[in-house]
């Protein structure tokens, strides 16, 4: 599992102070991003071989609003490594409050954005 910690900016939230309930997904796409490069896999190198991973579906689990000004860690891990597809766990804690979570399923793709089989190369890394 791996771990990011942030701070709630004004602009991510509505106008009552509460975190907007979109912004979610942009905190979890941080944490993959941040999960992949830990492991040594960069979004512009994969790019280069004319492969990327989109997210296919998201299931989210609002539990606890985040405010301005809090500070709150993101948790990713995989669940399922698939053929063509990986489905990440994320997790939005504030202390040890579990304020949202989700389950956000990506897809390899080509450059024309046909799935594909998620290289050996990387399969075997996000194992590690």
């Amino acid at each position: 599992m791996e771990s990011i910690k942030k701070k709630i900016y004004y602009h991510d939230t509505d106008a009552g102070g509460v975190v907007y309930y979109s912004n979610y997904l942009k905190f979890f796409e941080e944490g993959r991003t941040e999960y992949f490069e830990k492991k040594g896999i960069f979004t512009e190198e994969l790019l280069k071989q004319k492969i990327a991973f989109v997210v296919a579906k998201a299931e989210i689990e609002y539990k606890k609003p985040l405010r301005y000004k809090e500070k709150f860690e993101i948790l990713t891990e995989i669940e399922r490594l698939g053929n063509a597809s990986i489905v990440f766990l994320h997790k939005v804690m504030k202390d040890e409050t579990l304020c949202c979570q989700a389950k956000i399923t990506v897809v390899c793709v080509n450059d024309e954005m046909s799935p594909v089989k998620i290289p050996d190369n990387i399969r075997k890394i996000l194992w590690r």
